[in-house]
């Protein structure tokens, strides 16, 4: 009795101590070898790295980050728990998909997608790019998995600044964490936000974004209702902004930004209508 009182307890203590996280950077010239960290002076390697950029996922949701001009977060939703980035790539097939696997059912376009970030000068936004470097990498902690877009020597108001922007999962929490920093010390505004397209549903509350629609489908097997959000401290912004195609927030001057994102689609059992991912944010 003893002995199988001690198995279990093991066997809990194992399960509790996963980390249901992972990381994805790789080339796609050789699919095989995966990489922590990889640069490019162009700042662009968009159409030579796997799935376009680096990325993270945990039990719900796969994240990117655009290598390129953009430096936007792109998301990869999923129907069940799992890890499915090794296999699936970012694009499983569609029979792997009706047999329950997630998909790209995300779109971002020209907008900063889920979370992503780019520079305010005070009028307009401001992409980061030019570049005169720009690194990717990724890596693990036991809870966590993160990855990383550092952008080094991108012009702003008469000067040039580095910024990292850093994703960050957790095994067994819906949430990621999406830091921006000004790594050369100066001040700077960030501008970040949710997008959305034409027929979205909104929810909004003092430190939250929500919004839930279809994407124009474009690779994935069927159209399927996303939802996004993004959690935010309202003393962090100046100024809340609709362009149209996005809701963004301008925070003030500052060397480091922190919000948090989470996306869910239709075909999760648990959280698959705008007013349970409200309820959940709540």
């Amino acid at each position: 009795m003893k002995l199988s009182f001690m198995t279990a307890l093991l066997f809990a203590c194992v399960c509790f101590g996963q980390n249901n996280t992972d990381t994805s950077l790789y080339m796609k010239s050789d699919k095989i070898t995966y990489l922590t960290d990889i640069g490019s002076e162009s700042g662009d390697l968009y159409k030579t790295i796997g799935h376009h950029g680096p990325a993270v996922e945990n039990e719900w949701m796969a994240l990117r980050i655009y290598f390129s001009d953009k430096v936007a977060i792109d998301v990869y939703n999923k129907a069940n728990p799992g890890l499915e980035l090794k296999k699936a790539s970012w694009y499983p097939t569609p029979a792997q998909q009706k047999e329950g696997w997630g998909a790209d059912y995300y779109k971002v376009a020209s907008t900063v997608g889920l979370g992503g970030v780019k520079l305010w000068d005070g009028e307009k936004l401001v992409s980061l790019d030019p570049v005169t470097n720009r690194l990717a990498r990724v890596g693990k902690t036991d809870t966590t998995s993160w990855m990383e877009m550092i952008s080094r020597g991108v012009p702003y108001k008469g000067k040039k600044v580095d910024i990292l922007v850093r994703v960050t999962v957790f095994s067994g929490k819906r949430e990621a964490k999406v830091e921006a920093v000004s790594l050369n010390g100066e001040k700077v505004q960030f501008a970040t936000g949710v997008n959305y397209f034409k027929g979205f549903e909104t929810k909004k509350g003092n430190n939250y974004i929500a919004v839930w629609g279809e994407h124009p489908e474009d690779v994935a097997a069927e159209v399927v209702g996303i939802g996004a959000a993004i959690k935010y401290n309202p003393k962090d912004y100046v100024k809340n902004t609709d362009d149209g195609t996005q809701y963004l927030l301008i925070s003030k001057p500052t060397k480091h930004l922190a919000t948090e994102i989470i996306s869910v689609c239709g075909r999760e059992k648990e959280i698959n209508t705008l007013d349970k991912l409200e309820a959940y944010i709540k």
